[in-house]
């Protein structure tokens, strides 16, 4: 998979590191020299310095190649620009665009942007779930929000040497794993839940609160 990255700031290297990490073949466009120099010793991939919203440098960086395009600088104008450009080639699959400013999420939305990001309503949004959810230790947030990977301590004493298949599945979560001298196991006929035992839970975010409180009251 070929990816193109706009912009070389924090969020641009972060997350080129990680998908040369996974093998992906990838290539950032950095508008400013020094940063392109610095950021091309710190990743393994092909940095370009030029500004992305010139059709030229876009085909330079091989666009007509490109199967995900992600706008990540940290001004919405390229971004919006840059986007639109992208969606000239049908060869492009997924056009992730990173908005800094939440009012002009609906400009992004207009052109048929669809796949946007905003740091700011994303850990707004973790930390929203973080206070609301005191009883979870860890969570990820799946898709568009619909579903949550939770990681909770079991508390309630009601469940203490209950095997863990006759509560799960259910409509409203799955128990993925349960943790046993730190090491996870998949559930199984034998698998009993105990005191103070860690287990990771896939649940509708609609019934977070109320799983929650089935294994912590």
């Amino acid at each position: 998979m070929y990816v193109i990255i706009v912009g070389a700031g924090r969020v641009g290297l972060n997350l080129a590191q990680s998908l040369v990490r996974e093998g992906l073949n990838v290539t950032i466009i950095e508008n400013d020299p020094i940063v392109s120099e610095e950021v091309a010793d710190q990743v393994n991939a092909m940095v370009i310095q030029g500004d992305a919203t010139s059709v030229q440098v876009l085909e330079d960086a091989d666009i007509v190649d490109a199967d995900v395009f992600v706008a990540a600088t940290g001004h919405d104008t390229v971004n919006l620009l840059t986007s639109v450009l992208s969606q000239n080639y049908d060869n492009i699959k997924k056009i992730i665009a990173r908005v800094n400013d939440l009012d002009h999420m609906s400009a992004f939305k207009k052109v048929g942007i669809d796949m946007t990001v905003s740091p700011e309503s994303t850990v707004a949004s973790y930390l929203e779930r973080i206070i609301t959810r005191p009883k979870v230790a860890d969570l990820i947030i799946l898709g568009r929000g619909s579903t949550e990977l939770l990681e909770v301590k079991i508390e309630n004493k009601d469940l203490f040497g209950k095997n863990v298949l006759d509560y799960s599945p259910t409509e409203k979560y799955i128990v993925c794993a349960v943790y046993e001298d730190n090491e996870l196991i998949i559930p199984q006929k034998d698998t009993v839940f105990h005191e103070d035992q860690k287990i990771s839970v896939l649940a509708k975010s609609d019934y977070v609160q109320e799983v929650t409180k089935l294994f912590a009251p």
